[in-house]
């Protein structure tokens, strides 16, 4: 569903040379080039301040803990597991919500009295927003839309080698507007000190290092291909009327179709040499880690009709036809 080998090469001289000058520097951890990275995201996504984090879970768990997130936290059913696993971390307790009976977004009108929520932009779809004073974003496929920054006091990104904008390996920021509050989340990803040696509250050691952050810098010069190119393979598709709403600022992180018989179509493509995958194959709360009973019906009915089909920005004009053509065999 991804090819980052492909994507590596038209940045790869790039990249390589300022991986080498970081090798060749002595700075691995923080230094200018993770400051320059750390500003540049911040700034592509519409906010003031960007602090790197170890991955996009770490980046989530560093935001909820620098504002003191506890008690119960609203996150929809239909998320990566890691969003339920960071609220845990940060001391939170996880209030599993259905999502939109048309959308894979948490549903504001179905949040409980919480002390905090966090909305997941699945897909690089941007989830409504909400009605409550204390909101952390979970963007991890939202980078590349053109929604601007996502509610909240704080968003945490995802640097993954398959994200639209990815590195080579894990990496994350914590992105907001507030700069105290940008530097409690450095202190907590520093093991809570304030200063050397010095430690005010509880920690982690998360930190975006110098080499990724060389990797993204190259990476970033090629994010606008990417996300016209899959919005262009977004397009086609749409006009199967397979897939989900799809509003045309979304930063397509994956495309999803959504059919009855979902097992025997994902079969049929498969045989035509189409690769597939499941986001997700169960909501959260059905995880057995999480009870495994799931309480949100529209979340579970997606999950037995949802089907990814590749749109990642190196898809050839053969690969994209081949989706096309056995697609049409459904409609």
């Amino acid at each position: 569903m991804a090819e980052p080998a492909r994507r590596h090469a038209r940045v790869g001289p790039a990249a390589e040379e300022a991986v080498i000058e970081v090798l060749r520097s002595g700075r691995y951890i923080g230094g200018p080039v993770v400051d320059e990275a750390e500003a540049a995201l911040a700034r592509r996504m519409g906010f003031r301040q960007g602090v790197g984090a170890a991955s996009g879970t770490a980046a989530l768990v560093q935001a909820l803990m620098a504002l003191g997130v506890r008690g119960r936290v609203a996150v929809p059913a239909l998320t990566f597991f890691a969003t339920v696993e960071a609220v845990r971390q940060a001391g939170g307790e996880p209030v599993i919500v259905d999502v939109l009976p048309d959308r894979p977004q948490m549903d504001p009108s179905a949040i409980p009295t919480v002390d905090a929520v966090v909305p997941v932009h699945l897909f690089g779809a941007r989830a409504p927003e909400v009605d409550h004073p204390l909101v952390i974003a979970d963007a991890a496929q939202s980078v590349g839309w053109g929604w601007g920054p996502p509610q909240g006091r704080a968003a945490a990104l995802s640097l993954y080698p398959t994200k639209t904008l990815g590195v080579a390996g894990d990496g994350g920021a914590v992105l907001t507007d507030d700069p105290e509050l940008a530097e409690r989340i450095r202190g907590v990803g520093h093991h809570g000190m304030a200063a050397r040696n010095l430690h005010t509250h509880l920690g982690m050691n998360s930190r975006l290092d110098a080499v990724q952050a060389a990797v993204m810098l190259a990476h970033l010069g090629d994010l606008d291909r990417r996300v016209q190119a899959r919005r262009r393979h977004a397009d086609t598709y749409d006009l199967l009327g397979l897939g989900l709403p799809r509003d045309p600022r979304d930063g397509v992180h994956q495309y999803i179709v959504l059919h009855p018989e979902r097992d025997r179509l994902r079969q049929d493509l498969d045989a035509a040499g189409v690769d597939t995958a499941l986001y997700y194959p169960r909501p959260v709360d059905a995880q057995p880690v999480m009870g495994g009973l799931s309480n949100c019906p529209n979340a579970q009915r997606f999950c037995d009709t949802a089907l990814a089909i590749p749109v990642h920005g190196e898809l050839h004009p053969d690969e994209h036809e081949r989706v096309l053509t056995a697609l049409r065999r459904w409609v």
